[in-house]
Protein backbone atom coordinates (compact mmCIF):
# COMPACT_ATOMS: atom_id res chain seq x y z
CA UNK A 1 0.00 0.00 0.00
CA UNK A 2 1.23 3.32 -1.10
CA UNK A 3 0.06 6.51 0.95
CA UNK A 4 0.54 9.65 -0.15
CA UNK A 5 1.34 12.40 2.53
CA UNK A 6 3.99 13.77 5.34
CA UNK A 7 4.65 10.92 7.35
CA UNK A 8 4.18 13.14 10.46
CA UNK A 9 0.80 13.62 9.24
CA UNK A 10 -0.12 10.17 8.26
CA UNK A 11 1.43 7.63 10.49
CA UNK A 12 -0.75 8.78 13.33
CA UNK A 13 -4.21 7.47 11.38
CA UNK A 14 -2.73 4.14 11.70
CA UNK A 15 -3.57 1.58 14.28
CA UNK A 16 -0.91 1.11 17.14
CA UNK A 17 0.84 -2.30 16.57
CA UNK A 18 0.09 -2.98 13.32
CA UNK A 19 3.83 -3.48 11.90
CA UNK A 20 6.36 -6.29 12.41
CA UNK A 21 9.22 -4.32 11.25
CA UNK A 22 10.60 -0.60 10.10
CA UNK A 23 12.82 -0.67 7.03
CA UNK A 24 13.60 2.81 5.66
CA UNK A 25 16.44 5.23 4.69
CA UNK A 26 15.28 8.55 5.38
CA UNK A 27 16.47 12.13 3.45
CA UNK A 28 20.43 12.69 4.54
CA UNK A 29 21.35 15.95 6.27
CA UNK A 30 22.45 18.62 4.25
CA UNK A 31 22.95 16.82 1.25
CA UNK A 32 20.64 17.50 -1.49
CA UNK A 33 17.29 18.97 -1.61
CA UNK A 34 14.89 17.26 -3.28
CA UNK A 35 11.80 19.78 -4.06
CA UNK A 36 9.46 18.26 -1.63
CA UNK A 37 6.82 20.88 -0.13
CA UNK A 38 8.29 22.59 2.99
CA UNK A 39 6.62 20.48 6.24
CA UNK A 40 5.45 22.19 9.82
CA UNK A 41 8.03 21.10 12.76
CA UNK A 42 6.70 21.43 15.71
CA UNK A 43 8.87 22.25 19.33
CA UNK A 44 10.77 18.85 20.39
CA UNK A 45 12.52 17.77 23.43
CA UNK A 46 15.01 14.96 23.02
CA UNK A 47 18.07 14.12 24.28
CA UNK A 48 20.76 13.64 22.25
CA UNK A 49 22.72 10.51 24.12
CA UNK A 50 21.98 8.51 27.22
CA UNK A 51 23.10 10.35 30.16
CA UNK A 52 23.48 13.76 28.47
CA UNK A 53 20.98 16.42 29.40
CA UNK A 54 17.97 16.84 27.47
CA UNK A 55 18.00 19.63 24.26
CA UNK A 56 14.59 21.44 22.75
CA UNK A 57 14.43 22.59 19.26
CA UNK A 58 11.90 25.36 18.34
CA UNK A 59 8.91 24.82 15.77
CA UNK A 60 10.54 25.52 12.49
CA UNK A 61 9.09 24.62 8.75
CA UNK A 62 10.60 23.70 5.72
CA UNK A 63 11.92 20.28 4.07
CA UNK A 64 13.27 17.64 6.49
CA UNK A 65 17.40 17.05 5.62
CA UNK A 66 17.33 21.30 4.97
CA UNK A 67 17.26 21.95 8.83
CA UNK A 68 19.94 25.27 9.94
CA UNK A 69 21.29 22.56 12.63
CA UNK A 70 22.19 18.84 13.02
CA UNK A 71 20.49 18.82 16.70
CA UNK A 72 16.99 19.97 14.55
CA UNK A 73 18.05 17.34 12.40
CA UNK A 74 18.35 14.38 15.17
CA UNK A 75 15.48 16.14 17.04
CA UNK A 76 13.02 15.86 14.07
CA UNK A 77 14.01 11.90 13.56
CA UNK A 78 13.38 11.17 17.18
CA UNK A 79 9.89 12.53 16.66
CA UNK A 80 9.06 10.88 13.29
CA UNK A 81 10.72 7.13 15.18
CA UNK A 82 8.70 7.84 18.55
CA UNK A 83 5.60 7.68 15.98
CA UNK A 84 7.18 4.66 14.20
CA UNK A 85 7.48 3.00 17.76
CA UNK A 86 3.78 3.48 18.15
CA UNK A 87 3.20 1.93 15.19
CA UNK A 88 5.45 -1.16 15.91
CA UNK A 89 4.70 -4.28 17.73
CA UNK A 90 6.23 -4.74 20.55
CA UNK A 91 8.53 -7.42 18.96
CA UNK A 92 9.37 -4.86 16.49
CA UNK A 93 12.35 -3.41 14.63
CA UNK A 94 13.57 -0.80 13.08
CA UNK A 95 16.10 -1.16 9.93
CA UNK A 96 17.69 2.56 9.28
CA UNK A 97 19.86 3.49 6.91
CA UNK A 98 22.20 6.78 7.10
CA UNK A 99 25.25 8.34 5.43
CA UNK A 100 27.42 11.19 6.58
CA UNK A 101 28.50 14.07 5.80
CA UNK A 102 31.32 16.56 6.53
CA UNK A 103 31.40 20.50 7.23
CA UNK A 104 32.32 22.18 4.17
CA UNK A 105 32.41 26.43 3.72
CA UNK A 106 30.78 25.35 0.12
CA UNK A 107 27.21 24.62 -0.13
CA UNK A 108 25.70 21.32 -0.84
CA UNK A 109 29.14 19.78 -1.46
CA UNK A 110 29.69 18.08 1.83
CA UNK A 111 30.68 14.51 1.48
CA UNK A 112 27.88 14.00 -1.21
CA UNK A 113 30.50 13.37 -4.32
CA UNK A 114 27.11 14.07 -6.54
CA UNK A 115 27.87 17.14 -6.70
CA UNK A 116 31.25 17.11 -7.58
CA UNK A 117 32.40 18.95 -10.40
CA UNK A 118 31.90 17.11 -14.35
CA UNK A 119 30.59 13.58 -12.78
CA UNK A 120 26.63 14.46 -13.77
CA UNK A 121 26.70 16.62 -17.07
CA UNK A 122 23.84 17.98 -18.59
CA UNK A 123 22.00 17.99 -14.97
CA UNK A 124 24.86 19.81 -13.04
CA UNK A 125 23.25 23.11 -13.45
CA UNK A 126 19.55 22.38 -12.04
CA UNK A 127 21.70 19.49 -9.25
CA UNK A 128 23.53 22.79 -8.18
CA UNK A 129 21.00 24.95 -7.87
CA UNK A 130 19.19 22.94 -5.68
CA UNK A 131 22.14 22.28 -3.86
CA UNK A 132 22.30 26.22 -3.28
CA UNK A 133 19.79 25.96 -0.42
CA UNK A 134 20.84 22.88 1.20
CA UNK A 135 24.60 23.61 3.86
CA UNK A 136 23.48 26.14 6.00
CA UNK A 137 27.37 27.71 8.08
CA UNK A 138 29.45 25.40 9.73
CA UNK A 139 27.25 24.19 12.77
CA UNK A 140 28.63 25.32 16.30
CA UNK A 141 31.35 23.34 17.98
CA UNK A 142 32.60 21.87 14.34
CA UNK A 143 35.53 23.40 11.99
CA UNK A 144 35.59 23.00 8.49
CA UNK A 145 36.69 19.73 7.31
CA UNK A 146 34.94 17.96 10.56
CA UNK A 147 32.92 14.60 9.94
CA UNK A 148 29.46 15.39 11.08
CA UNK A 149 28.70 11.96 12.83
CA UNK A 150 24.82 12.48 11.58
CA UNK A 151 24.06 8.65 11.77
CA UNK A 152 25.62 8.02 15.54
CA UNK A 153 24.04 11.20 16.41
CA UNK A 154 20.43 10.36 15.47
CA UNK A 155 21.27 6.12 16.75
CA UNK A 156 22.40 7.90 19.77
CA UNK A 157 19.40 10.00 20.43
CA UNK A 158 17.45 6.99 19.56
CA UNK A 159 18.85 4.56 22.54
CA UNK A 160 18.13 7.71 24.76
CA UNK A 161 14.74 7.76 23.52
CA UNK A 162 14.21 4.15 24.55
CA UNK A 163 15.25 1.96 21.86
CA UNK A 164 17.46 -1.02 22.09
CA UNK A 165 20.33 -0.48 19.46
CA UNK A 166 21.78 -3.56 18.72
CA UNK A 167 24.14 -3.33 15.66
CA UNK A 168 25.99 -1.03 13.88
CA UNK A 169 25.68 -2.85 10.13
CA UNK A 170 27.83 -1.28 7.74
CA UNK A 171 27.27 -1.26 4.35
CA UNK A 172 30.47 -1.47 1.99
CA UNK A 173 30.12 -0.26 -1.29
CA UNK A 174 32.07 -2.01 -3.74
CA UNK A 175 31.44 0.72 -6.80
CA UNK A 176 31.62 4.35 -4.66
CA UNK A 177 31.88 6.70 -6.44
CA UNK A 178 34.87 8.44 -6.30
CA UNK A 179 35.97 11.71 -5.03
CA UNK A 180 38.75 14.34 -5.26
CA UNK A 181 39.75 14.21 -1.49
CA UNK A 182 43.84 13.62 -1.14
CA UNK A 183 43.96 14.00 2.69
CA UNK A 184 41.37 11.39 3.60
CA UNK A 185 40.03 7.95 2.06
CA UNK A 186 37.81 8.05 -0.13
CA UNK A 187 34.20 7.30 1.90
CA UNK A 188 32.60 4.08 0.69
CA UNK A 189 29.83 2.62 3.14
CA UNK A 190 26.93 4.04 5.08
CA UNK A 191 25.26 2.67 7.97
CA UNK A 192 22.22 0.58 8.39
CA UNK A 193 21.63 0.55 12.26
CA UNK A 194 19.49 -2.48 13.71
CA UNK A 195 17.02 -0.67 16.46
CA UNK A 196 14.31 -2.90 18.67
CA UNK A 197 11.30 -1.67 21.02
CA UNK A 198 12.12 -4.60 23.21
CA UNK A 199 15.00 -6.60 24.66
CA UNK A 200 13.31 -9.41 22.82
CA UNK A 201 12.37 -9.23 19.39
CA UNK A 202 11.44 -10.86 16.31
CA UNK A 203 14.18 -11.92 14.49
CA UNK A 204 14.75 -14.70 11.85
CA UNK A 205 18.39 -15.56 11.50
CA UNK A 206 17.85 -18.28 9.30
CA UNK A 207 16.36 -15.92 6.95
CA UNK A 208 19.50 -14.13 6.07
CA UNK A 209 21.96 -16.39 6.80
CA UNK A 210 24.87 -16.12 4.13
CA UNK A 211 27.15 -18.49 2.24
CA UNK A 212 30.31 -19.52 4.34
CA UNK A 213 33.75 -18.54 2.40
CA UNK A 214 35.33 -21.44 0.24
CA UNK A 215 38.27 -21.63 2.39
CA UNK A 216 36.12 -21.88 5.13
CA UNK A 217 34.39 -24.79 3.41
CA UNK A 218 37.37 -26.37 2.65
CA UNK A 219 38.80 -26.39 6.62
CA UNK A 220 35.60 -27.64 7.95
CA UNK A 221 35.33 -30.20 5.31
CA UNK A 222 39.29 -31.93 6.68
CA UNK A 223 38.89 -35.05 7.66
CA UNK A 224 39.83 -35.26 11.01
CA UNK A 225 39.69 -38.03 12.19
CA UNK A 226 41.47 -39.17 9.45
CA UNK A 227 44.85 -36.98 10.14
CA UNK A 228 48.20 -37.90 11.30
CA UNK A 229 48.55 -34.82 13.06
CA UNK A 230 52.00 -33.40 14.16
CA UNK A 231 53.76 -34.51 17.36
CA UNK A 232 55.77 -31.56 17.21
CA UNK A 233 53.29 -29.18 19.57
CA UNK A 234 54.46 -27.80 22.69
CA UNK A 235 58.17 -28.26 21.59
CA UNK A 236 57.28 -32.45 21.71
CA UNK A 237 55.84 -32.33 25.33
CA UNK A 238 52.12 -32.86 24.23
CA UNK A 239 51.13 -36.09 25.90
CA UNK A 240 47.60 -37.19 24.79
CA UNK A 241 48.48 -37.55 21.14
CA UNK A 242 49.18 -36.01 17.96
CA UNK A 243 47.87 -32.32 17.26
CA UNK A 244 44.82 -31.74 14.79
CA UNK A 245 44.69 -29.22 12.28
CA UNK A 246 41.67 -28.24 13.30
CA UNK A 247 40.34 -30.33 15.85
CA UNK A 248 37.92 -27.88 17.70
CA UNK A 249 35.99 -26.91 14.32
CA UNK A 250 33.13 -28.39 15.07
CA UNK A 251 32.32 -27.54 18.51
CA UNK A 252 29.42 -26.80 20.13
CA UNK A 253 30.60 -22.87 20.99
CA UNK A 254 31.44 -22.70 17.17
CA UNK A 255 27.56 -23.82 16.26
CA UNK A 256 25.54 -21.66 18.31
CA UNK A 257 26.24 -18.78 16.00
CA UNK A 258 27.55 -20.51 12.89
CA UNK A 259 25.96 -22.43 10.12
CA UNK A 260 26.95 -25.80 8.61
CA UNK A 261 29.14 -27.79 6.41
CA UNK A 262 27.31 -30.15 4.27
CA UNK A 263 27.99 -33.78 4.99
CA UNK A 264 30.07 -33.64 7.70
CA UNK A 265 28.61 -35.30 11.48
CA UNK A 266 29.58 -32.79 14.04
CA UNK A 267 32.53 -34.14 16.80
CA UNK A 268 31.46 -32.95 19.82
CA UNK A 269 30.19 -34.08 23.42
CA UNK A 270 28.47 -37.46 23.91
CA UNK A 271 25.32 -36.17 25.07
CA UNK A 272 24.83 -33.70 22.09
CA UNK A 273 22.81 -34.56 18.96
CA UNK A 274 24.55 -35.37 15.58
CA UNK A 275 23.32 -32.43 13.19
CA UNK A 276 24.41 -31.88 9.61
CA UNK A 277 26.11 -29.17 8.22
CA UNK A 278 24.20 -26.61 5.92
CA UNK A 279 27.98 -24.29 4.90
CA UNK A 280 26.14 -20.86 5.43
CA UNK A 281 26.84 -18.76 8.39
CA UNK A 282 24.86 -16.05 10.72
CA UNK A 283 25.10 -12.88 8.76
CA UNK A 284 28.14 -10.87 9.28
CA UNK A 285 27.64 -7.05 10.17
CA UNK A 286 29.80 -6.00 7.05
CA UNK A 287 27.56 -5.87 3.81
CA UNK A 288 29.25 -5.86 0.48
CA UNK A 289 26.02 -4.49 -1.62
CA UNK A 290 26.84 -2.16 -5.27
CA UNK A 291 25.41 1.05 -4.89
CA UNK A 292 21.53 0.95 -7.13
CA UNK A 293 21.11 2.70 -10.06
CA UNK A 294 17.20 3.87 -10.91
CA UNK A 295 16.95 6.54 -13.71
CA UNK A 296 13.48 7.28 -12.82
CA UNK A 297 13.97 8.04 -8.65
CA UNK A 298 16.10 9.85 -6.30
CA UNK A 299 19.76 10.51 -7.17
CA UNK A 300 20.09 7.53 -5.07
CA UNK A 301 17.72 4.39 -4.03
CA UNK A 302 18.19 2.03 -1.49
CA UNK A 303 19.27 -0.94 -3.15
CA UNK A 304 16.83 -3.85 -3.00
CA UNK A 305 19.41 -6.26 -1.02
CA UNK A 306 19.92 -4.00 1.97
CA UNK A 307 16.82 -3.65 2.04
CA UNK A 308 15.41 -7.57 1.75
CA UNK A 309 17.96 -7.80 4.98
CA UNK A 310 15.50 -6.37 7.41
CA UNK A 311 12.63 -7.71 5.59
CA UNK A 312 13.55 -10.99 6.00
CA UNK A 313 14.44 -10.80 9.54
CA UNK A 314 12.15 -8.40 10.65
CA UNK A 315 8.91 -9.87 9.71
CA UNK A 316 7.99 -13.33 9.08
CA UNK A 317 6.05 -14.40 6.12
CA UNK A 318 2.64 -12.34 6.21
CA UNK A 319 4.08 -9.99 8.18
CA UNK A 320 3.89 -6.50 7.98
CA UNK A 321 6.08 -4.10 7.06
CA UNK A 322 6.53 -0.15 6.97
CA UNK A 323 8.48 2.49 5.28
CA UNK A 324 8.00 5.95 6.19
CA UNK A 325 9.95 7.21 3.69
CA UNK A 326 9.00 5.55 0.78
CA UNK A 327 10.42 7.23 -1.99
CA UNK A 328 10.76 5.26 -5.18
CA UNK A 329 9.16 2.00 -3.54
CA UNK A 330 12.32 -0.49 -2.72
CA UNK A 331 10.85 -1.46 0.35
CA UNK A 332 7.60 -1.76 -1.31
CA UNK A 333 8.58 -3.84 -3.50
CA UNK A 334 11.24 -6.25 -2.13
CA UNK A 335 7.99 -7.06 0.75
CA UNK A 336 5.74 -7.84 -1.98
CA UNK A 337 8.19 -10.21 -3.90
CA UNK A 338 9.01 -12.04 -0.03
CA UNK A 339 5.21 -12.74 0.77
CA UNK A 340 5.00 -9.48 3.16
CA UNK A 341 2.53 -7.00 3.45
CA UNK A 342 4.12 -3.37 3.16
CA UNK A 343 2.85 -0.06 3.75
CA UNK A 344 5.34 3.01 2.56
CA UNK A 345 4.61 6.48 2.80
CA UNK A 346 6.04 8.75 0.45
CA UNK A 347 5.22 12.99 0.21
CA UNK A 348 6.37 13.46 -3.63
CA UNK A 349 3.85 12.59 -5.79
CA UNK A 350 6.41 12.38 -8.68
CA UNK A 351 7.95 9.19 -6.13
CA UNK A 352 4.74 8.02 -5.51
CA UNK A 353 3.92 7.05 -9.69
CA UNK A 354 7.09 5.93 -9.56
CA UNK A 355 6.50 3.44 -7.24
CA UNK A 356 2.97 2.84 -8.39
CA UNK A 357 5.10 1.42 -11.60
CA UNK A 358 7.57 -0.56 -10.11
CA UNK A 359 5.14 -2.49 -7.51
CA UNK A 360 2.09 -2.73 -10.66
CA UNK A 361 3.18 -6.02 -11.14
CA UNK A 362 4.83 -8.02 -8.87
CA UNK A 363 5.37 -11.75 -8.56
CA UNK A 364 5.68 -13.10 -5.34
CA UNK A 365 8.33 -16.21 -3.95
CA UNK A 366 6.90 -19.32 -4.67
CA UNK A 367 6.75 -20.47 -0.63
CA UNK A 368 7.12 -24.39 -1.02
Amino acid sequence: MILHGNCLEVMPTLPAGSFNTCVTSPPYWGLRDYGLPASEWPEVTYTPMPGLPPVTVPAWTDCLGLEPTPEMFVGHMVLVFREVWRLLRDDGTLWLNFGDSYCSTAPGTQGDPIHAKGYFSGVSEQRAAASARVRPDIPAGLKKKDLIGIPWRVAFALQADGWYLRMDNIWNKPNAMPESVQDRPTKAHEYVFLLSKSERYYYDKEAIKEHMAESSLARLSQDIKGQSGSDRANGGAKTNGRMKAVGKAYSFARTVNEGDVPGQPKQHRPDREDIEYFGTRNKRSVWTVATAQFKEAHFAVMPEEIAETGILAGAPVGGAVLDPFGGSGTTLKVSLENNRECTIIEMGGQYVEIAERRTAIIQPTLIL
